[in-house]
């Protein structure tokens, strides 16, 4: 099963200029949907499929129109346009595959004429993206004359079976190539685009200055004219759950090739709201998830990815740590100092916006002290060492396999108390026990305690 994912922060008005968040780490996006019979009782269909994804690559629109129910002139119409749409995309890849029937629930039932599909669209951009980005669609067949046709993708949406819709699906697109950038949006708003393609530009050499590792050094943009086609381009129909937030990172953490392609995806009212110095650490955090994502796995802690994603994009601001960390400076002010690390719950949209960017705070602070006591080699060594492993899914949890010894498995016990509630399961705490003593030479209870005497330095005023 494919997921996607992303990053949640929330940079206040001291730090960029104004109030925005990031959307972060483990939000899947796509669910494995019951199926009442298998693709391979269909043949027929991923046939029609196939010629449909051959008249993509070919641009050829007869072929692509001829896979749609000519009865379903509405949404005939549409698809017509939105294949318009695609005339000037970079398109080296496209292929759709039947995922299941049975998907949503159909008016009149499903029968010998009528099936309600879920459909893969995997996707590749010339010259950007070196695997598919994996896209949702739920659609409605039906069998006409002995051909199965393809006669509406909204049938499936009072069951919150909407799919994934993409860019072309909701208007007209217009790119813009960078150096390292290819940025999709809205076309009127040019200008929009070509800011985020130069501030792409300047991140990518930023992000690879500290992060020495191995990458694509290409990123994809695309920035929609709403926040509710922004969740549309997520997977979701409810807007809501996207306000304020000025940037998305999509992908599959932990793995190379065949994963699915990272997009960045933005929301232009929270991006328009930023300062400059707010779009500058915007774009180079994204960027630095992007470039970081085969080391980053369900056991990498989120104050790790959040908090190293937040040091590179502020590592050559020069910004003191108070202006950087304005709600957790009042926090220390106030004699308010943080127990513990901040906890996978401490990123979640329901922890209220002062938590949320405590966490994000202390979590950049964190990897900050890093890279001051040990060195940027050391904290490049300690987020690798973090990320490897991870639990088995049968486990229920999202943490690292349970093999750690037992001098290590009874300090992370340790730790964990000295966590309080809350904290994130011992497994994963064993392994970023594991990790800090192996690359720092400190356990996690150590370096709990020197961070919170570190934060206490660097934000007492």
């Amino acid at each position: 099963m494919s997921h996607q994912w992303a990053r949640r922060r929330l940079p206040r008005a001291g730090a960029a200029g104004c109030t925005a968040l990031f959307l972060g780490l483990l939000a899947p996006l796509t669910g494995c949907a019951p199926t009442n019979s298998t693709p391979a009782r269909y043949p027929d269909v991923q046939r029609m499929l196939d010629a449909r994804a051959r008249a993509v690559q070919r641009r050829d629109a007869a072929g692509f129109l001829a896979t749609v129910d000519p009865r379903a002139t509405g949404y005939r119409d549409r698809q017509r346009t939105m294949f318009d749409r695609l005339a000037g995309v970079p398109l080296a890849e496209w292929h759709y595959e039947l995922d299941a029937t049975g998907a949503f629930p159909l008016a009149a039932g499903e029968t010998d004429a009528h099936l309600a599909a879920k459909v893969q669209l995997r996707y590749r951009f010339k010259g950007y993206d070196t695997s598919p980005v994996h896209a949702v669609q739920y659609l409605t067949l039906t069998r006409r004359d002995g051909r199965w046709l393809i006669s509406s993708d909204t049938d499936g949406a009072p069951a919150g079976k909407s799919g994934t819709r993409q860019l072309w699906d909701q208007g007209p697109v217009r790119l813009v190539r960078g150096r390292y950038s290819l940025v999709l949006g809205d076309a009127a708003h040019l200008a929009r685009l070509k800011d985020l393609a130069r501030r792409v530009d300047r991140a990518v050499p930023a992000v690879s200055a500290a992060w020495k590792g191995k990458w694509s050094r290409k990123v994809v943009v695309e920035a929609p004219d709403s926040v509710e086609r922004m969740a549309q381009l997520m997977g979701s129909d409810d807007a809501s759950g996207y306000a304020g937030i000025a940037a998305v990172t999509t992908g599959e953490a932990g793995v190379s090739t065949p994963a699915p392609a990272d997009r960045v995806i933005v929301n232009p009212e929270a991006y328009e709201e930023l300062n400059d110095l707010g779009r500058t650490v915007v774009l180079t955090h994204e960027t630095t998830h992007v470039a970081t994502r085969t080391a980053t796995t369900a056991a990498t802690p989120l104050w790790l990815s959040e908090g190293f994603a937040d040091w590179v994009a502020y590592r050559s601001s020069h910004r003191k740590p108070d202006t950087t960390a304005p709600e957790l400076t009042r926090a220390v002010a106030r004699g308010k100092v943080p127990a513990h690390l901040p906890t996978d719950a401490d990123f979640g949209f329901k922890a209220g916006a002062d938590r949320l960017a405590k966490a994000y705070e202390g979590s950049w602070l964190a990897c900050r002290m890093i890279a001051g006591k040990w060195g940027e080699a050391r904290l490049i060594a300690f987020y690798r060492a973090a990320g490897q492993g991870a639990l088995p899914a049968s486990s229920g949890s999202a943490g690292a396999p349970m093999e750690a010894a037992t001098a290590v498995a009874a300090a992370s016990r340790t730790a964990a108390r000295a966590a309080g509630p809350g904290h994130r399961p011992p497994a994963r705490a064993d392994r970023t026990d594991r990790a800090l003593r192996s690359q720092l030479g400190v356990g996690l209870a150590e370096f709990t305690r020197q961070w919170r005497a570190y934060v206490k330095a660097q934000l007492r005023r």
